[in-house]
């Protein structure tokens, strides 16, 4: 669109365009923003799709029996997996005491009190531990507990459990800790606080919240695994009335169930990965309202 501009050196007025024609730079700009754009929702893709394939084949076997019946026989209808679900809260609640103290405690240390140089290499090991394929964490499991007591359990699958959740811990705490502000930590010790109660009154209450999502986060990574348990805690398809027998869990049920050949083994094995997803969700969920608080 041509329009007159008046120029003053000529006392008169010139025609140009109002339309400014895009620099190179700046449509490199748009294409990236939408490349990345295309890229986010492809990202999104495959979790889209595994959680629509769980739903739609684990919801039509969902009913109440579920939650409170043993796993039925082959060909029989009906049955459930409660055990299975009490023994995975068993054995990931057994994981997390053991992980989720050592895991917070050792952060403190590292970002508090420790050297740089000793927090340093502990935090290469974090990282090659957190690298570590779970197979060997249920080895590991399986030669200090499985073959020193002779038997399977629910305490070997903790422990085993607690190995894969440690260095997610140690490594989310640790850097919720680094993120604290250093003048909160000089404001602390400026009113007479020693080390230890600037740490437990200011610093450790800042950090929570990050401190709690990534213990979620180490839950949920373990409440999915099988290889572990397949070496601890092995499976078991009635109730366990003590952690030190052979538990059942939901990951292993549903790797036992899903390779059988009986159709009603399959439909509770596609009903336990349901039921895995939302255990997953619901702890995420209550953990991000528990730590939601506003800062004013």
């Amino acid at each position: 669109m041509a329009s007159r501009i008046f120029d003053q050196s000529n006392s008169g007025y010139t025609y140009g365009s109002l339309t400014r024609s895009q620099s190179p730079r700046t449509l490199l700009s748009t294409l990236m923003v939408g490349v990345a754009f295309l890229c986010g929702v492809l990202s999104l893709l495959p979790l889209l799709a595994v959680l629509s394939y769980v739903i739609i084949q684990g919801f039509s076997s969902l009913r109440l029996g579920l939650f409170t019946e043993l796993p039925p026989p082959p060909l029989v209808q009906g049955g459930g997996f409660g055990n299975a679900i009490l023994g995975t809260l068993l054995m990931v609640g057994i994981g997390a005491l053991i992980s989720v103290p050592i895991g917070v405690l050792a952060a403190i240390y590292l970002t508090e009190f420790s050297s740089g140089k000793l927090s340093r290499w502990v935090r290469f090991a974090t990282n090659v531990l957190s690298g570590v394929p779970s197979i060997i964490a249920g080895v590991f499991a399986y030669g200090i507990i499985v073959a020193t007591t002779g038997g399977y359990s629910a305490v070997a699958g903790g422990f085993a459990l607690s190995i894969l959740m440690l260095p997610i811990i140690i490594r989310t705490t640790d850097e919720s800790l680094q993120l604290v502000s250093e003048d909160l930590r000089q404001a602390a010790v400026g009113i007479g606080c020693t080390k230890f109660q600037a740490v437990t009154s200011v610093v450790l209450p800042t950090a929570l919240p990050a401190i709690v999502t990534g213990t979620t986060l180490a839950i949920a990574r373990a409440s999915g695994e099988t290889a572990p348990l397949l070496f601890t805690a092995l499976f078991s398809q009635f109730w366990s009335n003590s952690p030190f027998v052979p538990t059942a869990s939901l990951a292993v049920l549903v790797y036992n169930f899903a390779i059988s050949p009986f159709k009603n083994w399959q439909s509770l094995a596609w009903a336990a990965s349901l039921i895995l997803v939302l255990m997953v969700l619901v702890t995420s969920i209550i953990a991000r309202l528990a730590t939601n608080r506003k800062t004013y």
